[in-house]
């Protein structure tokens, strides 16, 4: 028995032996034989061979960024399996990235993992002409007219909201913040009907489709894993939701002030109405993609605040102003003129983008060039990448990188663009910047410039760290806040 496993052990080794020695042999007539290419190829991040980039990518693609750039420079590739990943950080070298036709840079390939949350036949599970009529939906349901009535909606459900706070206490800024922004969602988004009715099963479910989307559903979206399982059995649900209610819409001839009802209303270039399986998917999409950016900002815009006492003060100034100027009332109009705020939540934005990468799927060769005059060429057959994380604090291109600073954004100062295009990519840009961008802003506004009007406010816990091992990267553990109910003295 010991002689017949020693000659299955060898047997193995020998296999193993010869395997080894195939790939060498493999490699070193690639060298030789194949003729030498005349691109001039990024430097490549040193790993391990096969599963070596992998294991540096899942250990932390910022903390990667941080080692390599210093020695590699803003262009380089990471290679595992039978993948290569090139980054491009800072503007110099992020243009056509940006700017690219989808035909040469697509984003279709690299985020297929968002189809089984989203549903068929929306946004990256069709072909791009679809995808770009699909975008003018969303485009038409957050124009400024539609906008102006969804703050009155956002003002409203923070006055709601916070009147069920007590005269003083302490809370979880993260949680109540949470809270709120799904509820302001639900109403300007999914509707009447789900804001007043069936909230709390709609949330539920969405939480399902939350937890199913894990960095595993990345590679592999389809895996029969529990979370996966209670993803479709929760997008299914979802489905049926939205079908009865567009159906008790249109019976009743209803129309209503809302994303829903504005997707509902769109229509292709040929004239075909979107069906409801495509209204379901669509409001889906603008859940996910506004929900996690908006509370996650507006909590580190909070904390921070309250850690800079001197930009509180400022922002509490520029309320007063208004308040001087327009009384209690906020609307759209108002929002819109509170540009101190709006520099502090973009700081806080710069200093912590909830998506800390960008990906890109390369269908033509390119060029880039670097600020050192460095010139590369990324083949075709890459993917391209680029972090909003790392490029936002590039010395360079911001003083103090890592200084909370909203003043930076000044008329005057403008380090956003100073160094060029693509300086600030929060919100990504070019082609596929996010079209959500103006309805985060009025959200975050609306509910600060509540709490900033009532309540003295006081940070009480550490100041909060990045959780990064979350999908949406955002703030880790508990944001403890005492208040104290106060109307803002004008005096």
């Amino acid at each position: 028995m010991a002689s017949m496993e020693l000659v299955a052990d060898n047997k193995l080794l020998n296999v193993g032996l010869l395997l080894v020695a195939t790939l060498i042999v493999a490699k070193l007539l690639s060298v030789l034989l194949l003729p030498r290419s005349n691109k001039r190829l990024p430097p490549v991040v040193k790993a391990w061979p096969v599963l070596g980039g992998l294991v540096r990518f899942l250990r932390g693609p910022v903390v990667m960024l941080r080692q390599e750039y210093p020695k590699l420079g803003s262009v380089f590739t990471l290679s595992f399996l039978n993948k290569n990943i090139t980054f491009l950080i800072g503007p110099e070298v992020s243009a056509h990235f940006f700017k690219a036709s989808e035909s040469d840079l697509s984003q279709q390939e690299v985020y297929q993992f968002n189809v089984p949350t989203f549903g068929p036949g929306v946004v990256f599970d069709v072909d791009y002409s679809v995808r770009q009529e699909q975008f003018r939906f969303f485009t038409e349901s957050l124009r400024v007219t539609k906008l102006k009535g969804y703050v009155d909606y956002m003002v409203a459900e923070a006055e709601e909201y916070f009147s069920k706070w007590g005269d003083s206490g302490e809370v979880d800024l993260k949680y109540e913040l949470e809270h709120l922004i799904i509820l302001t969602a639900s109403r300007c988004l999914l509707g009447e009907e789900v804001r007043n009715k069936l909230f709390d099963d709609v949330s539920a479910l969405f939480h399902d489709l939350d937890n199913g989307m894990l960095p595993i559903s990345v590679i592999f979206p389809y895996l029969p894993i529990p979370a996966h399982r209670r993803r479709d059995e929760a997008r299914k649900k979802l489905s049926g939701i939205f079908a009865n209610i567009i159906g008790s819409r249109k019976q009743a001839g209803k129309s209503e002030n809302d994303m829903l009802q504005s997707f509902m209303d769109s229509k292709y270039k040929d004239g075909r109405p979107t069906t409801e399986s495509e209204v379901t998917g669509l409001l889906i999409a603008a859940l996910f993609a506004g929900q996690h950016t908006s509370s996650i900002t507006s909590t580190w815009t909070g904390a921070y605040l309250l850690r800079h006492k001197e930009y509180l003060a400022a922002v509490l100034d520029e309320q007063k102003d208004l308040m001087k100027k327009h009384g209690n009332r906020v609307d759209h109009d108002i929002l819109s003129e509170m540009e101190v705020l709006y520099r502090c939540i973009k700081e806080a934005l710069r200093l912590h983008p909830p998506l800390i990468m960008l990906l890109r799927s390369s269908h033509s060769d390119f060029s880039v060039k670097t600020k050192e005059g460095k010139e590369y060429d990324i083949p075709k057959g890459h993917i391209v990448a680029t972090s909003p994380a790392f490029a936002n604090r590039l010395p360079h291109v911001y003083k103090n990188p890592d200084t909370y600073d909203p003043d930076r954004f000044a008329a005057g100062r403008d380090e956003d663009k100073a160094a060029g295009a693509f300086s600030y990519i929060s919100f990504g840009g070019g082609r596929h910047g996010c079209l959500g961008e103006p309805f985060a802003y009025l959200q975050i506004k609306a509910i600060w410039s509540h709490l900033l009007r009532n309540f003295e406010l006081e940070l009480i816990s550490p100041f909060p760290e990045i959780d990064w091992n979350a999908m949406v990267v955002g703030v880790k553990g508990k944001v403890m806040v005492r208040y104290k109910r106060k109307e803002l003295s004008l005096n």
